[in-house]
């Protein structure tokens, strides 16, 4: 299995192939600079810089050896967040400087998988499970009392702040039906955005909250597997009809976290290769 990392360039439809692999690489974040991607795989994080000749540059994470693809940037690029299970067994979630460094722990409950971080850069957004299934929940920066934005669904993940803070997207399933949805950031004023044969992953409002990317399986697929034909899909920022950019292979690692480049024109994906 190879992976690719590339760049879609909405103006042109083209996709940049940035870099090939045969480890398996997952989940790209844009730096705020526009600098760099980050990457994670086999339970590490690297750098990609995009100016010089791209390569993995791994990003010291301290004991923290066993990260999954919840992992992002703070906005003012100051900080990293990872999502990782060496000492629970169970995803926590760590912020450390952005250049690496010693992990410090946010969250008291496991497992939780970091999504969001809100634009004024106080608070993460993140799905925890707690009872019997998966929810958005949100908590300061530094840890604290965890704040539970969802109720009534069957299974919650993805949540991505608009770039306004106003609203959070994300995908949540009722009646077996994974669709996007957002909410107030404080959870109030639910909404359904999505009503389609499709199953609907990881919505990602654009930087300039004109768009919002997002994933989608064939009708029959459970969960967010890897290795599946997927549509990388855009619609209008307050929901609407999607178009179609970009048919892969690929699914679980494509874009399982904010992806946009900070001039909202590009955005960056994984796709896999047997």
């Amino acid at each position: 299995m190879k992976s690719e990392l590339c760049i879609f360039d909405l103006a042109s439809g083209t996709v940049r192939t940035l870099l090939e692999t045969s480890r398996l690489i997952e989940a790209p974040n844009w730096t705020p600079d526009g600098g760099a991607l980050i990457v994670n795989g086999d339970g590490l994080l690297f750098r990609v810089a995009l100016e010089s000749a791209p390569g993995l540059a791994e990003i010291d994470t301290g004991f923290a050896k066993r990260l999954n693809n919840d992992h992002g940037i703070s906005p003012d690029g100051k900080t990293l967040v990872i999502s990782d299970s060496t000492e629970e067994e169970a995803s926590c979630i760590y912020t450390l400087p952005a250049e690496g460094g010693t992990p410090k722990r946010i969250t008291k409950h496991v497992p939780s998988y970091w999504h969001g971080w809100s634009p004024d850069g106080t608070t993460l957004a993140y799905v925890g499970k707690r009872d019997a299934g998966f929810d958005i929940y949100t908590c300061p920066i530094d840890g604290g009392v965890e704040t539970c934005l969802t109720a009534g669904f069957e299974h919650c993940d993805g949540p991505d702040y608009t770039p306004d803070g106003e609203w959070i997207w994300f995908n949540g399933q009722k009646k077996g039906r994974m669709q996007l949805w957002r909410m107030r950031s404080d959870g109030g004023g639910l909404e359904q955005i999505t009503d389609d044969e499709r199953v609907n992953w990881f919505p990602h409002p654009s930087p300039n909250g004109e768009s919002v990317l997002y994933l989608a399986y064939e009708n029959s697929v459970e969960g967010h597997p890897r290795n599946h034909e997927v549509q990388l899909r855009l619609m209008p920022g307050s929901g609407g009809k999607p178009r179609i950019l970009l048919s892969l292979f690929g699914g679980q690692g494509t874009i399982n976290v904010p992806c946009w480049a900070p001039d909202s024109n590009r955005f960056a994906f994984v796709r896999y290769h047997a």
